[in-house]
């Protein structure tokens, strides 16, 4: 049974950091790309960054590059997002998910076959 489990959400002041992880178990993980979305209130998903298990590449989008950050610790079988100058308009939930298939965008979340249950990100200004 494959888990994703979101850790490391919290309250933070506009201009603060938080890390994120996402502890994952019950299959391997090497043909996939792992991903983080997000979710605010009234809106849709959004995708944030991903990066692929084996080699490591990382794939985000121009509204997403240079605060959000993603890496992954084989040894530990675990994803990380590092979140640095964060502003009141991040506040969401935020998701961890597993996805295989490379013919697709990893940026849609129709791609992914896993999902946490996703940690609540609060930036207050």
């Amino acid at each position: 049974q494959v888990q994703l489990v979101e850790s490391g959400g919290g309250l933070v002041q506009a201009g603060g950091s938080l890390r994120l992880s996402c502890a994952a178990s019950g299959r391997t993980f090497s043909n996939y790309f792992m991903g983080w979305f997000r979710q605010a209130p009234g809106k849709e998903r959004e995708f944030v960054v991903s990066i692929s298990w084996s080699s490591g590449n990382t794939y985000t989008t121009d509204a997403m590059k240079g605060r959000f950050t993603i890496s992954r610790d084989k040894a530990k079988n675990t994803v990380y997002l590092q979140m640095n100058s964060l502003k009141p308009e991040d506040t969401a939930v935020y998701y961890c998910a597993a996805g295989s298939r490379w013919s697709g965008s990893v940026r849609s979340s129709a791609n992914y076959d896993y999902w946490g249950q996703g940690t609540q990100v609060t930036v207050s200004s």
